[in-house]
């Protein structure tokens, strides 16, 4: 791989994003110096993917506690919860944003019960949140080694929106990263990325990750995917997850509920690659999800440019939720799940 991106890093000076607004056109990084900061970059999508926002949200606590200028557990605990609020408000698909918020807590609550001070406590979150950091880069590289297993040589991959490395810790990415998998695995394979309406990140990021890879990628509209897989140009979809029920049921970019139904109407394996961090045992069925709803101008307008009439009415759904029996199988660290998922992806944590 020649792409080697880390969407998202922590330095001295506070957590540095790459702004993927501006992708392809223009790289620019932002420093972000508190929390508050970080939950900007997250709920205005400066960062985005569900694993690139758990990191990101386990740096924001940690820039709280570096920032607590308090004398005492007690208050800094009080600062952390504060700070985990305001994270947890961003994105609410996005499960991974939860489940980092909670580890850091959790870290807080262990450190607190042994009795740390407030400098060894804001030491003990800092190195919390590099592991959780290196922990996803790792979990993405074995995402890479199961899934690359699954595709076939000399194969077309379909894939919506963007799972690549902009949308995780770095590096490989989960859906790019089956891909980037079997390729190191020596197949040959080419992509089909749909642009991703509104946002456009299959168009803008997709694309732009694969060309720097030297994979082969063909960019199309959103409502071509049927007409490319009746032609038999697609022999797999891999797509990434926000999250994912006990059942199976998964949450993606909208639009990925309407690939998979192409793909199981054209007996096309679909494919789900996202880290356990993404699976949400508490949630029993997709039905529980929330799904977010942005702003009406993703929609009626494209970079500042107005597409739509003015007052028209908008739905602009972030999310959808593709059923488990569409979904061929899923993919994380720990191998490959496939139906039924209540009892697979349980083996998994349990593993």
């Amino acid at each position: 791989m020649k792409l080697n991106i880390i969407p998202v890093r922590r330095t001295d000076a506070g957590v540095e994003m790459l702004d993927q607004r501006l992708l392809p056109t223009e790289e620019k990084w932002l420093l972000l110096k508190t929390y508050d900061d970080v939950a900007k970059g997250i709920k205005d999508m400066v960062v985005r993917g569900a694993p690139a926002i758990g990191v990101s949200a386990a740096y924001g606590m940690a820039l709280a506690a570096t920032a607590f200028v308090g004398t005492t557990v007690a208050d800094l605990e009080e600062e952390l919860d504060f700070a985990a609020d305001v994270l947890g408000k961003t994105r609410p698909t996005a499960v991974n944003l939860f489940w980092a918020i909670d580890r850091m807590k959790a870290a807080f609550q262990h450190a607190k019960a042994e009795g740390k001070s407030v400098t060894e406590v804001k030491a003990i979150l800092e190195s919390e949140a590099r592991s959780i950091h290196d922990e996803d880069i790792e979990a993405q590289r074995l995402i890479a080694k199961f899934g690359g297993e699954l595709i076939e040589d000399n194969s077309t991959v379909l894939t919506h929106c963007n799972a690549g490395a902009l949308a995780t810790g770095g590096v490989w990415g989960t859906a790019l990263g089956v891909i980037r998998g079997a390729v190191d695995q020596g197949k040959h394979i080419s992509v089909i990325a749909d642009e991703t309406r509104p946002y456009l990140q299959g168009a803008r990021l997709t694309a732009w990750e694969l060309m720097e890879d030297d994979i082969p990628v063909t960019l199309i509209t959103d409502n071509m995917s049927g007409h490319v897989m009746k032609k038999g140009r697609v022999q797999a979809v891999v797509v990434g997850s926000d999250r994912i029920a006990a059942n199976g049921d998964v949450a993606n970019k909208i639009g990925t509920y309407m690939v998979a139904v192409l793909a199981k109407r054209h007996n096309i394996p679909f494919y789900v690659a996202a880290p356990l961090s993404t699976v949400d045992l508490n949630c029993p069925t997709g039905d529980e999800i929330p799904i977010e709803e942005r702003d009406r101008t993703e929609i009626t307008h494209v970079k500042g440019h107005q597409l739509a009439p003015d007052d028209v009415g908008i739905t602009n759904y972030a999310f959808d939720v593709t059923p488990n029996d569409l979904v061929t199988a899923i993919i994380t660290e720990k191998g490959v799940a496939r139906a039924p998922y209540t009892e697979s992806l349980k083996a998994q944590f349990e593993s």
